[in-house]
C-alpha cells in the first residue's frame, strides 16, 4: 500500500466503511501504511442502521476520521428519473428486461455502489488520495461486486485473501468479533446477505478455491465456473480492436 502511494504521488486513502469485516480490515491496513492520512467515508443509502453503528465502532476503535454522506436522497432521485423513462424505449426493448425478483432489483440496487463510489472519488481526488477497495478473493473470483461500484478502485489490498483470512486477520488487528463474524451482506437491500444472492457458501468458494474443482460436488463446481466465466469483464479493461 506503500508503494502505491509513491508510485502515484498520492497522499492517503479513501476507504469507505460499511461495518463489514472487510472495510473494517482494509481501514486498519490503510491506517497503518499511511498514519494520520486514512478518511473513512460512510455512505448510507436506505440502509440497515446497524451498518452504520458498526462502522462508527471500527472507526472510534482505530480512532479514523470519518466523513458522511446520506446518498438516500440523490438515490431516490436519480431512480425515480431513469425508471420514468424506461417506458419511453419500444416494446421489444422493454420485453427483455427481468421481471421476477431478485433479477429485477439489481439494475437499481447496482446504483447505489456505483453513487457511492462516485462520493468516494470525489474525497479521493480533492485530498489528493487513492481508493482502497474492499474485496477479497472469494468475491473477485467469481464477480461478486458490481462493476465500476465497489470494483471500481484504486487497489485491491485484500484481494489475495479469501474470506476466512480475512477473518483471520481481522481478529490480528483487534477488529471487535461481532463484526468479524457479523453475517457477510454488500448492503443492496435490508436483510439481504452475500451467501443468499451467490446461492452458496463462503467455505464451498474456498474448497473450491483452494483444492480446484475436485474440492466441491461437480455440481457446484460447474456453476462456480460458470459465475467465472461470466464475470471475466468486469475483471479485464474493455476489449479494443487488436489493430
Amino acid at each position: 500500500m506503500r508503494q502505491r502511494l509513491v508510485a502515484s504521488g498520492a497522499r492517503g486513502f479513501v476507504v469507505g466503511v460499511s461495518g463489514g469485516v472487510d472495510s473494517a480490515v482494509v481501514v486498519r491496513l490503510a491506517q497503518l501504511a499511511a498514519p494520520g492520512a486514512v478518511a473513512g467515508v460512510m455512505l448510507p443509502c436506505h440502509s440497515d442502521p446497524n451498518d452504520e453503528r458498526d462502522a462508527m465502532t471500527v472507526a472510534r476503535l482505530f480512532s479514523v476520521p470519518t466523513i458522511r454522506v446520506d446518498l438516500g436522497g440523490t438515490y431516490d432521485t436519480l431512480t425515480a428519473a431513469v425508471r420514468s423513462e424506461l417506458p419511453r424505449l419500444p416494446a421489444p426493448m422493454r420485453a427483455a428486461a427481468p421481471v421476477a425478483e431478485p433479477r429485477s432489483r439489481v439494475p437499481l440496487a447496482n446504483m447505489k455502489p456505483r453513487l457511492r463510489m462516485t462520493a468516494l472519488y470525489f474525497f479521493a481526488n480533492t485530498l489528493n488520495y487513492l481508493v482502497a477497495g474492499t474485496g477479497n478473493r472469494s468475491e473477485l473470483a467469481i464477480g461478486y461486486f458490481t462493476k465500476y461500484g465497489d470494483g471500481g478502485v484504486d487497489l485491491l489490498p485484500i484481494g489475495h485473501l479469501v474470506k476466512s483470512e480475512v477473518r483471520a486477520l481481522a481478529r490480528e488487528l483487534n477488529v471487535p468479533g461481532e463484526i468479524v463474524d457479523r453475517t457477510p451482506s454488500a448492503g443492496l437491500w435490508i436483510g439481504q446477505t452475500d451467501e443468499d444472492d451467490i446461492g452458496f457458501t463462503y467455505p464451498d468458494i474456498e474448497r473450491y478455491l483452494e483444492d480446484g474443482p475436485q474440492g466441491v460436488s461437480p455440481a457446484l463446481a460447474m456453476r462456480i465456473e460458470r459465475l467465472t466465466r461470466s464475470s471475466e469483464h468486469k475483471r479485464t479493461l474493455p476489449p479494443m480492436p487488436d489493430e
